[in-house]
């Protein structure tokens, strides 16, 4: 069975959630979900492995929960959709032990039965050698056919079939260990889902996923995944976000929360509103990202292979001197045994996939081999200094009366009344600075929203405006003459001003400041431990603020008052000069900056253009990531080195010994498999940094 019990969660009339226990039979979702709909009442059927939950909405005039409980413990539905995947090692397993058989049997064979025995076991061998050859020349597999050649001729069949197994042995446990990289980053990605539960009219349909619109409302209910990108319209739930930012705890959400496709609802239901459905949601965005990395090449990779090819027939002009100086054929067939291409084109991109794994579980999306060959190389890191070594969220930190009927709480609450019906960060943090004093609330008219300058009312019957310096006093004509001493310092300390007018003068002012990130100071220094010579930071504010920031975390080098163009330039510039840089940004600006770069790393808050144009994109707010994604990719680049000086020396010295005389055929098949499997098992360590 593939449920060994079903405990109830809820019930309510026509729906039963039930929280599962697996069989000891592996579960096929496809198989049990299909299985169940066939059961008669049942109307539809949805399962979340990661929660284990089951969900099944049933008429109660055919059956009552409780025998629908019974109904549904009692299937065992044939796996369907990963058959053809086990086929292929269950058959790899037979062909094992095929060749072990005759390995250890060959020679308790009467005479005439052992040379028919070897062809038939080292024939695959052989056809693969000769069909390399034929269309692509000297390879390996043209030496593994030359050894098995000569083993036969000279008639030692047990070192052929010695061979024979050991190359069995070895592509076998190479393609799983290939296939566990891959997989592994596979497990990254959520499955979606095939129907949809949306409101339509009032009424809650399923629909295909493909029939789901930006605007559509969908629900979503405990255990299920979250099929669109959007905003909470209603409802409260708990949400499981590690496939999307490394997060391990459920988040509450609730109205006004963003929720990306992918992530898990654990407790509750919710009301979304769709913003990206199908493949524009970060989910499907994310897929496509991993689909490429397991195809893409790096620099590395394409090194390694080409070395491996290029030694070739280096180990074909060393068996065939040792031949003619020797006179010795189990001589050349023990040096045909080690060549250098099966560690060196496999290990490489299984570090890589390892490393990019353990990134994604830790929040870093990494696209591809080369993006993480990159960052290792970068020697110079830039960063755009809002929303990525700051918050990015403004908060007020001083509040300046010049007018003395008025506090500077009053000054807060005067400002917050009429901001609190905009979502401007610098309306936000005013009115998140009332609610923080619990200050009043003054009546007013209607609020006159004026684009990129401020806002304007009347409170008991005079004008108020609240906005820019050159709003306040070029649009609305209030002299602030007189308080240019006090203004000039705060602008001085890095704060941005929001002034306010009430009956035609300036009554005050109010300073808010983008805040440090705190982990930002330890970020850089983790840079620098992992060899980053140049710390910069590019801002378009004034060159004061910026320098303030510098000097706070220690940043060698700032490039202020920048339009959102100089930025690529800069970058260029410092390329030209050898600088191998990686940029991190996050706004529609730092786009060119980032596909300019040696490498683009955008924020979690980043704007879709900078996400897409970036490298590496970061699934959680947190700057302290870019370090953690450092240090992941420097290790695996040390990982890949240390393979390759493994790779070159363990089978040079198997090559020097069996040239000779010191390894028979045998010895040496068993030293070069067993090597090339162990340095495929440590390049798999990178998963876990």
């Amino acid at each position: 069975m593939m449920l060994a019990s079903l405990h109830p969660v809820h019930h309510c009339p026509g729906r039963v959630r039930w929280r599962y226990q697996p069989g000891r039979a592996a579960l096929d979702e496809a198989a049990l979900m299909l299985a169940i709909r066939e059961l008669a009442g049942v109307n539809s059927v949805r399962l979340n492995r990661r929660a284990c939950s089951l969900i099944v909405e049933f008429d109660e005039q055919v059956l009552d929960a409780l025998q629908l409980g019974e109904r549904i413990l009692a299937l065992n539905p044939a796996p369907r959709s990963h058959a053809p995947l086990a086929s292929e090692p269950a058959t790899s397993r037979t062909r094992l032990a095929a060749n072990v058989a005759a390995m250890l049997g060959v020679n308790l064979l009467p005479i005439p039965l052992r040379l028919p025995l070897s062809l038939l076991m080292t024939l695959p061998v052989l056809r693969h050698g000769v069909g390399e050859l034929t269309t692509r020349g000297l390879t390996s597999h043209v030496l593994e056919a030359m050894a098995v050649s000569i083993s036969l001729a000279s008639r030692d069949y047990l070192a052929a079939n010695t061979t024979a197994f050991m190359l069995e042995l070895g592509e076998y446990l190479e393609d799983s260990i290939s296939r566990r990289s891959d997989d592994m980053l596979r497990d990254l990605l959520k499955p979606s889902s095939d129907e949809i539960w949306v409101e339509r009219d009032g009424v809650e349909v399923q629909v295909p996923a493909s029939e789901v619109a930006v605007g559509d409302t969908v629900i979503v209910g405990t255990g299920m995944v979250v099929p669109v990108d959007g905003t909470v319209l209603g409802g409260e739930a708990f949400v499981n976000e590690a496939s999307m930012t490394g997060e391990s705890r459920a988040v509450a959400k609730q109205r006004g929360d963003a929720v990306l496709s992918g992530t898990v609802l654990e407790d509750g239901r919710i009301r979304i509103y769709a913003e990206h459905v199908g493949q524009r949601t970060a989910a499907a965005r994310i897929a496509d990202y991993v689909q490429q990395s397991l195809t893409a090449k790096s620099e590395v990779q394409l090194q390694a292979s080409q070395l491996a090819d290029q030694l070739v027939p280096r180990v074909l002009g060393l068996a065939t001197g040792a031949f003619l100086l020797t006179g010795d054929g189990r001589r050349s067939a023990a040096v045909l045994q080690a060549d250098y291409s099966c560690a060196l084109k496999l290990a490489t991109p299984v570090a890589f996939k390892s490393a990019m794994y353990a990134a994604g579980k830790a929040g870093i999306l990494i696209k591809g081999a080369t993006a993480l060959e990159r960052l290792a190389e970068a020697d110079t890191f830039i960063f755009d200094k809002t929303g990525t070594l700051t918050n990015g969220d403004l908060v007020v930190t001083d509040s300046v009366t010049f007018d003395n009927a008025y506090s500077a709480d009053d000054l807060i609450c005067l400002a917050a009344s009429v901001e609190e019906h905009y979502f401007h960060p610098l309306a936000i943090a005013v009115v998140e600075a009332s609610r923080s004093i619990k200050g009043r609330h003054f009546d007013h008219t209607e609020v006159e929203f004026i684009v990129a300058h401020g806002v304007a009312s009347e409170i008991d019957g005079k004008r108020i405006v609240v906005g820019s310096r050159h709003f306040v006093e070029e649009d609305e004509g209030i002299d602030i003459s007189r308080h240019q001493a006090a203004l000039h310092q705060l602008y001085l300390e890095g704060k941005t001003l929001l002034y306010i007018g009430y009956g035609g003068n300036l009554i005050g002012v109010i300073a808010l400041r983008d805040t440090v990130r705190h982990e930002s100071a330890a970020t850089l220094a983790r840079l620098r431990a992992s060899g980053v010579k140049r710390i910069l930071l590019l801002t378009g504010d004034h060159h004061d603020r910026a320098m303030e920031l510098a000097e706070q975390l220690g940043i060698d080098e700032v490039f202020a008052q920048l339009l959102p163009e100089d930025k690529a330039s800069i970058i260029e510039e410092l390329t030209a000069q050898g600088a191998r840089i990686a940029f991190v940004g996050d706004g529609i600006n730092d786009a060119p900056a980032l596909a300019g770069a040696h490498v683009g790393i955008a924020m979690q808050r980043g704007a879709d253009i900078a996400r897409i144009s970036a490298d590496i994109a970061l699934l959680k707010d947190d700057i302290s990531a870019v370090a953690q994604a450092r240090e992941l990719s420097c290790s695996a680049m040390s990982l890949i080195h240390d393979n390759y000086r493994l790779t070159l020396g363990a089978n040079t010295a198997i090559l020097g010994a069996a040239a000779v005389g010191l390894l028979s055929p045998i010895a040496a098949s068993v030293l070069h498999n067993g090597t090339t499997i162990g340095i495929l098992l440590n390049a798999l360590r990178g998963r876990q940094a």
